[in-house]
């Protein structure tokens, strides 16, 4: 083990994980500062010699400083500034370890071997998406950036490079989704702009579309339905036609008309992603999560009616919590969702099973916060009956924040 401070190697790794130099981190402590607090920050040089001491644990950052990493990167105090060095980040870095033997056995820079395996790893992450909390998730994905970072500056050709960006700019996507479910949005912005960025330099449309219909879907977890319908329109100009970012953007929005009550439209978009998905055959790997699966979209339908308060949303919701209960593998996150999405095309006529399905989907353990409204809308108009029990949802609820 190193002699370096598990909050060190946090730091480094953290800042590495963002792609930035330290003269970078520098500029972004800076900006994260109030004006009065930056009024007492030393000039530039000075702060990238302290970055460069506090990642080589000769020092820890006294206040101001933790504030503004917790601001930077999206995190709270104990997860990077903690004394502990568990077993997770020992796993991490045998992972990363093993990309690097890997390299020098290729005796490449970097080498299509290399990049091989870390494009395996981004599908593995991709797919560890649906049955993985976010907060794990995040842990792995930071480590694989910060060796993504390592690269950066390696010989390479210009294809190899390509590849490089991309694959960070799928961790970067990755990492904005598991910040947003996580509700940190500030963190999921700066991933965000990560991946835009890398996708522009790598010259990959889809990467690109997959961020704004990625920041659509923040943007309906806010009810701030026009932006989300604007973004989600873009990433179906931007995506590859029939690609899965294009088939998901156009599902997201047939699910933004639903929120809008706009039934015309909604219906509308429903026959568009029938006729997309109609050819298609079920991935390799079904759960990966930018790789579009032809059963999701009945999942997507069932969402889509009960938002939009179609009779035909109850049928339909109750055939999909019976398929994705069946499941093999069994999907964790998306069961909850179809839970969720038949508890409340329930809530007018069978406030009863719809309060006993959101309860369970409440208590599942994976239930992500950018989910939680979900359950409050079904508990809101469960509440709206007046029948006896609500209060043990009400209850239920608030344990989810606490």
């Amino acid at each position: 083990m190193s002699a370096v401070p598990p909050w060190a190697v946090r730091l480094r790794a953290a800042r590495r994980g963002k792609l930035w130099t330290q003269r970078e981190l520098a500029r972004e402590l800076a900006e994260a500062a109030d004006p009065r607090t930056r009024a007492r920050l030393p000039e530039r040089e000075s702060l990238i010699r302290m970055i460069k001491n506090w990642e080589a644990g000769k020092h820890r950052p006294k206040d101001p400083y933790p504030m503004l990493y917790c601001r930077v990167f999206g995190t709270d105090e104990s997860a990077l500034f903690s004394d502990d060095d568990d077993d997770t980040s020992v796993r991490l870095d045998e992972e990363t370890e093993a990309l690097e033997l890997a390299r020098r056995v290729a005796a490449s820079d970097v080498g299509g071997e290399t990049l091989d395996r870390l494009e395996g790893v981004v599908d593995d992450l991709a797919t560890a998406y649906q049955g993985t909390s976010p907060a794990e998730l995040l842990g792995r994905i930071r480590q694989h950036l910060a060796y993504v970072s390592h690269l950066v500056d390696a010989k390479k050709t210009l294809v190899e490079h390509r590849r490089l960006l991309a694959a960070g700019g799928w961790l970067s996507l990755l990492a904005s989704t598991c910040h947003i479910d996580l509700r940190q949005f500030e963190a999921a912005a700066t991933w965000l702009r990560t991946a835009t960025q890398l996708a522009r330099h790598a010259e990959h449309p889809e990467i690109a579309a997959w961020c704004l219909e990625t920041e659509a879907w923040q943007a309906v977890t806010t009810a701030d339905y026009r932006r989300a319908l604007s973004l989600t329109q873009g990433a179906q100009a931007l995506a590859p036609r029939r690609s899965s970012a294009f088939i998901q953007a156009t599902a997201q929005e047939g699910r933004i008309w639903a929120r809008l009550g706009s039934g015309p439209e909604t219906r509308d978009v429903l026959n568009r992603v029938a006729r997309l998905v109609s050819p298609l055959s079920a991935p390799d790997r079904p759960e990966h999560h930018y790789r579009y699966d032809p059963s999701k979209s009945e999942a997507y339908v069932a969402t889509t009616l009960s938002w939009l308060g179609d009779p035909a949303a109850v049928p339909y919701a109750r055939q999909v919590v019976a398929r994705m209960e069946a499941d093999v593998p069994f999907r964790p996150r998306r069961a909850v969702s179809a839970r969720l999405d038949l508890a409340l095309a329930l809530s007018a006529d069978q406030p009863d099973e719809a309060g006993r399905l959101v309860l369970e989907a409440m208590t599942s353990g994976v239930l992500v916060p950018s989910n939680h409204w979900r359950a409050n809308e079904v508990i809101s108009a469960i509440e709206t009956r007046g029948l006896p029990g609500t209060s043990d949802l009400r209850e239920a609820y608030r344990g989810l924040w606490s």
